[in-house]
């Protein structure tokens, strides 16, 4: 991981610490991304078979939009995941579903479980500081998500979280110059702010 940037968010979490996201740091972080995507536990974050510089130039070319943008999320200093956000009127996904004033997409990969193994309910902790990151610091009102429909461990985990499944949908293939996504059929869930901080 390089010297992180200055974070966007930063919250202590009782049992487990301080949760910081930062901005990522496409080639200085290339090395720690590409050992991330390549597993095949990650097959569905469409990254497999790239090379490190394939990975660091995607993220190159992320980091020049204003609508989408990749952290990486750390805890007590070490790396655990890849956020990225994105404004759904600027991405495949409107195409699928009615944008509302308000809504941020995101796509989350967890990094893999460490030396000691899985840490029970890590999952749920992250995801509730991602929420409080896009509901309280972004302001956002709505988060949509869009796992692959055989994702169905990323589904469940986050239909648990409180998110409500819409459509299962078609993703449109993307064929630009600097990007090529392949269609996704993928599963479409929402998470509204009043669902997020529910007691």
């Amino acid at each position: 991981m390089s010297e992180p940037s200055a974070a966007v968010h930063e919250q202590a979490v009782d049992g487990f610490g301080t949760v910081r996201i930062h901005p990522l740091v496409p080639h200085a972080d290339a090395d720690l991304l590409h050992g991330w995507v390549s597993q095949e536990r990650a097959s569905f974050w469409g990254m497999n078979g790239l090379t490190r510089d394939q990975v660091a130039g995607i993220y190159a070319h992320m980091d020049t939009l204003d609508t989408h943008h990749a952290f990486l999320v750390a805890l007590d200093g070490d790396p655990v995941a890849v956020l990225q956000t994105y404004e759904p009127e600027a991405d495949r996904v409107s195409e699928c579903y009615e944008v509302l004033p308000g809504d941020i997409g995101i796509h989350l990969l967890l990094a893999p479980a460490g030396p000691g193994g899985a840490r029970p309910g890590w999952t749920s902790v992250l995801l509730a500081v991602v929420a409080s990151y896009v509901f309280d610091t972004l302001d956002r009102r709505r988060v949509v998500v869009d796992p692959d429909v055989r994702n169905e461990k990323a589904i469940a985990r986050f239909l648990k979280q409180g998110f409500v499944a819409g459509p299962a949908v078609v993703l449109p293939e993307v064929d630009l110059p600097d990007v090529y996504i392949p269609e996704k059929k993928a599963q479409l869930a929402f998470l509204t702010r009043e669902v997020a901080f529910r007691a």
